[in-house]
């Protein structure tokens, strides 16, 4: 889907700035037939004009990596609007002295000319609209797609959403939370106080999925360690929790619950089947602009099978969000751990 769609976009791009040149091309033959009667051309006009369609292509391709990266297409409209105009008039004083170079070989370049304040005025605005043009088109595009996106989010978001309450907040693990909270109330009714908190935030978070397509994952940390806290009532010594989280980390966005429901898997099909209990453990890797989720739980992944509806959501949930940009495995690590281990990109490499 990723590759798809950079295939789309650059076959935009080259073809639409090569129409651009063809167009300049176009217009001066027809210029000069209407001035001298002749309509010819120059080869270093000709040269000119691909070249400028050329620095046209890396200044829009830069501007794009920029828009991306700030997330321009979740603002609101009047703020979109008004640090497009600001763009497209800076994108096009930069054009303006990006073309001098090759003007002066060419012999297109006179000093006299082109530091004249009106003359670069008139020029960049030009540019300007050209670029406002291609920000239009881009923001048209990219708001098509994400109402694409949004549809079918919808269309499983309700299937997800039960699931999740299935598997991940199923009635199993809040009557054990409740059990666990009612037996510490008289025995320390602050622990209780804090341990109600952290059921309360995950139920909140639960009901407020279903309009999230992502998630900070600083949240989402959250979420797990408010889980983890309540578990560890549960279990007592038998859970032991460890958290290695790489700086860096908090930049990323994931799907809510995602890491909940891996960490969960690991306590229920790991820890939970253990008399002596174990160790679960999140961990975090940043890798070229990727970040890796560890899960490493006590246990052993029998057969290799994928254990539970809510593994299955995940890697769902992955393929709709990131497409092949983004995996989830499973597999059992030495001394009896198991890894469950989900790599994602940045948001602004999408």
């Amino acid at each position: 889907m990723i590759n798809n769609k950079l295939r789309l976009y650059w076959n935009f791009q080259i073809w639409g700035w090569s129409f651009y040149a063809l167009v300049q091309i176009g217009a001066s033959y027809v210029s000069a037939l209407l001035s001298t009667g002749t309509g010819n051309l120059s080869t270093p006009r000709t040269i000119f004009f691909f070249y400028e369609a050329l620095l046209c292509l890396l200044v829009t391709h830069a501007y794009r990596h920029f828009i991306n990266r700030w997330q321009w297409v979740n603002l609101g409209m009047a703020r979109l609007f008004g640090r497009t105009i600001v763009s497209v008039f800076v994108l096009g004083t930069i054009m303006y002295f990006l073309r001098i170079p090759v003007s002066i070989p060419l012999g297109f370049f006179n000093p006299a000319q082109a530091f004249k304040v009106l003359h670069i005025l008139g020029q960049s605005l030009f540019y300007a609209i050209i670029f406002f043009l291609w920000s239009v088109l881009y923001f048209i595009y990219s708001y098509f797609e994400q109402y694409n996106k949004s549809l079918k989010m919808e269309a499983t978001v309700k299937e997800i959403e039960l699931n999740n309450l299935k598997a991940q907040l199923n009635p199993h693990f809040i009557f054990n939370a409740m059990n666990s909270i009612r037996a510490l109330v008289d025995e320390n009714p602050v622990k209780s106080k804090d341990a109600i908190t952290q059921l309360s935030n995950i139920l909140r978070n639960s009901l407020a999925t279903d309009k999230k397509g992502l998630t900070k994952f600083e949240d989402e940390l959250k979420i797990v360690k408010d889980y983890l806290s309540l578990e560890s009532i549960r279990f007592e010594e038998r859970l032991k929790i460890e958290y290695e989280i790489a700086q860096g980390s908090y930049d990323f966005w994931v799907p809510p619950f995602m890491i909940q429901t891996l960490v969960e898997n690991g306590v229920k099909h790991g820890i939970s089947q253990l008399t002596e209990g174990g160790t679960i453990k999140v961990k975090t890797v940043l890798m070229d602009d990727e970040l890796k989720i560890q899960i490493i739980n006590s246990g052993r992944y029998v057969n290799g099978r994928t254990q539970g509806v809510g593994l299955s959501n995940t890697v769902q949930r992955l393929k709709l969000l990131y497409g092949d940009a983004a995996y989830l495995r499973i597999s059992n690590e030495k001394n009896n751990f198991v890894l469950t281990e989900v790599k994602i990109p940045h948001l602004y490499n999408l």
